[in-house]
């Protein structure tokens, strides 16, 4: 398989419901280093996996609505814990939208899957990784 990552970042605030989340049940904030994996089995006949450029410019699309937000307050994420987990199956689902309309420069029925990864810290991270199709 191939692999093709680009990366961001965003910063963002939230809080969580749930005894289990101890101290995080009140707002704080989070910067997370985000990294979207474009995965196929075989090169385009430029030699790429995707445009990269495409790529990157696809991420910060489907970050800019997130960063520097408080995610309590955004209406899609009513009622839901807005987790590292969470977030990286909201912006796979972005991105997959993209990749399936050919915007990342190659057919999206070419390319196999897509993971994302959220890093917390140096130490702590959580992806979310499925086929496209």
């Amino acid at each position: 398989m191939f692999t093709v990552e680009v990366r961001d970042h965003i910063m963002i605030a939230h809080s969580f419901r749930g005894a289990v989340f101890g101290p995080a049940q009140a707002l704080h904030g989070a910067t997370f280093v985000v990294d979207a994996a474009f995965i196929s089995e075989t090169l385009d006949s430029n030699g790429i996996v995707i445009d990269i450029g495409r790529a990157h410019d696809a991420l910060k699309a489907m970050l800019t609505p997130l960063n520097y937000h408080n995610l309590d307050d955004v209406p899609e994420f009513k009622g839901r814990n807005t987790t590292t987990e969470f977030l990286a199956k909201h912006i796979y689902d972005g991105l997959a939208n993209a990749a399936r309309a050919g915007e990342l420069g190659r057919p999206g029925r070419e390319l196999k899957a897509l993971r994302i990864t959220l890093s917390e810290s140096h130490v702590a991270r959580a992806q979310y990784e499925a086929p496209l199709w």
